[in-house]
């Protein structure tokens, strides 16, 4: 099948887009408004997008509480959801007044920061302090301004990981458990069982070939 997404012809029972482009982190984002609110919402439009210097962005469908506050002040936290806390991201994610704090909703611990004024998710396996660099608004439908993205950026500062989850050196990501958002109301988390290392290809020094060492990692990064 093909369709348009202008015209949202698929004829499906629901718009597949967000269920191909999956598995999608999600960002539990943590921010303070100038009043002292606590707010934490989850949101899956969120990744990385570079590590020199390290950065993250998400998008928000309109100009919700995390997008002001930290237009506002100017930082946010980003805690790593692992498959235990998928409860309380969910029930973070409900669209209650401005003036609740959802740290308290979703029955989880806000724990100080070290760069920044938000806290982080105590129960959270890892945390990304963040210091906002830019929104960028994203094109709305037509007729439909109340619909449009904003996409937000922010530099990471500095780093939370719980000790329990460092194995020789390294973060042992299969241990965390970290959640992501499939398609529809669907998500998935990271296993043992469902992780694999590869050796990235060697160009010769030729510059026109290049080997591959086949099986798992061999420790070297190339």
């Amino acid at each position: 099948m093909q369709y348009d997404t202008q015209l949202n012809n698929h004829g499906l029972k629901y718009n597949p887009f967000k269920a191909l482009v999956t598995p999608r982190p999600i960002g539990w984002i943590s921010t303070l408004s100038k009043t002292g609110v606590l707010n934490l919402a989850p949101y899956s439009f969120f990744n990385a997008v570079s590590d020199r210097p390290p950065m993250v962005m998400f998008s928000s469908i309109g100009r919700k509480d995390t997008l002001i506050n930290i237009e506002e002040t100017g930082e946010f936290v980003c805690s790593i959801v692992s498959q235990e806390l998928r409860d309380a991201m969910n029930m973070s994610s409900a669209a209650v007044n401005h003036d609740i704090n959802e740290f308290k909703l979703a029955g989880v611990t806000p724990a100080d920061s070290f760069y920044v004024k938000p806290p982080r998710v105590a129960e959270a396996p890892a945390a990304l302090e963040c210091r906002y660099w830019k929104t960028l608004p994203l094109p709305a439908p037509e007729g439909h301004p109340e619909l449009a993205y904003w996409l937000v950026f922010g530099e990471v500062v500095g780093v939370y990981i719980d000790d329990n989850y460092i194995n020789d050196g390294i973060f042992d990501v299969a241990a965390a458990q970290p959640l992501a958002r499939l398609g529809y109301m669907d998500y998935s988390f990271v296993t043992a069982e469902t992780m694999f290392t590869l050796n990235r290809p060697e160009v010769e020094n030729n510059g026109t070939t290049a080997t591959l060492i086949p099986g798992p990692w061999d420790g070297i990064f190339r």
